[in-house]
């Protein structure tokens, strides 16, 4: 074997002699260039397999998650209650004692019905009296109007005869509305929710008697921070969720309040119910309103696999078994997700676990 060092050094003695062919001196340098590198690397594979202290090249393990397109979607938390539209506590309109109670709790009833009954014997019999007063006064008055069209008797004998049988009119009206309001009335088609009256129980107005519910429109309400006033809007998608039934359903917001409450700094919001399953009013409810969603499904990754830089965002991927740093933007963030708005592809296998531990250039290999 030509020592190289001595090939080298005659090469530069001709150069410094000037030879004429430098053309030649120069394919002549690249070949013994060439050999010299190959003797090189014949030399370190010799060395790498008899020295211990040469180590192998290390790959290291990470798993990898194939990004996939998807909708971005952000939601606004907040705690509330169902609440009945027709949710009423009838009580009596006038004090009595509790004669007759027609109802019982779950009952459905209808509007007009009447529910419970109070003592009236008192108006009965003064409509008793008053109707045969009244019977007298229209056949007084009946027989004053014929004379009066024959021109017979005087007109005021006709006038105070009309004039006492509408009087007698307007007290029988008095005294039917009267018996009316010993009546306990639903207002409401419903069903009957409870029943706070015994026979024989005194009972005043105002008192809370019977409550009647219509379930068949219940919604769920609840007081949402000022702050999101320009984020929440009616025909906004709003997931119900009762965690005391562990269960859920998807509705949308039907009513939004423009006003901010002076004392909370809150403004109302309210979503329907359907009436496929069981509720019940003052039922404790959590919505989470959807405040945004992308305009295009994109890709969207755990924020923690997310790297920071010193003026930039970036992630790791896998291409052909290396480390890839890729520089991304970062748009809306919820529940520990982020959207990617550039700088991510679908098909692109983000580094997970693992990716603490490698970097930019690192041989990798995924974990089976």
């Amino acid at each position: 074997m030509r020592n190289p060092i001595a090939i080298i050094v005659i090469s530069l003695l001709m150069a410094a002699c000037g030879a004429p062919d430098k053309k030649a001196e120069l394919e002549n340098l690249k070949k013994q260039r060439s050999e010299l590198e190959n003797q090189i690397t014949a030399l370190e594979e010799e060395v790498a397999k008899t020295d211990t202290t040469v180590k192998p090249e290390k790959i290291i393990d990470v798993t990898v998650m194939s990004l996939k397109a998807s909708t971005f979607k952000s939601y606004i938390e907040v705690q509330g209650k169902v609440d009945a539209d027709e949710n009423v506590a009838i009580s009596s309109e006038m004090p009595g004692t509790v004669t007759k109670i027609n109802v019982k709790v779950g009952d459905e009833v209808s509007k007009g019905q009447v529910l419970a009954e109070t003592d009236s014997r008192i108006v009965a019999q003064q409509m008793s009296d008053l109707q045969t007063n009244m019977d007298l006064a229209k056949q007084v008055y009946e027989k004053q109007e014929n004379l009066w069209k024959q021109k017979i008797g005087t007109e005021v004998q006709y006038l105070q005869a009309k004039t006492n049988k509408e009087s007698l009119e307007k007290k029988m009206g008095l005294l039917q509305e009267q018996s009316r309001m010993s009546k306990i009335i639903s207002p409401i088609n419903g069903t009957v929710d409870g029943v706070n009256l015994k026979l024989g129980q005194a009972i005043m107005p105002g008192m809370n008697a019977i409550t009647v519910i219509n379930f068949s429109n219940l919604k769920v309400k609840a007081e949402v921070a000022e702050s999101y006033a320009s984020r929440v809007k009616n025909g906004n998608e709003v997931l119900v969720v009762f965690p005391d039934m562990n269960d859920s359903l998807v509705s949308k917001v039907h009513y939004a309040s423009r006003g901010i409450n002076a004392l909370t700094r809150t403004f109302s919001v309210e979503a329907f119910l359907d009436n496929k399953k069981e509720y019940h009013p003052n039922m404790v409810a959590k919505l989470r309103i959807n405040d945004y969603q992308s305009a295009r499904p994109g890709i969207n990754i755990p924020v923690k696999y997310i790297q920071k830089g010193t003026n930039e965002s970036f992630v790791l991927v896998n291409e052909n078994n290396k480390a890839v740093k890729k520089v991304i933007t970062i748009g809306k963030e919820y529940k520990g997700n982020a959207e990617v708005t550039s700088g991510l592809n679908e098909g692109d296998l983000l580094i997970t676990e693992g990716y603490d531990q490698v970097i930019e250039g690192d041989k990798i290999k995924e974990s089976k």
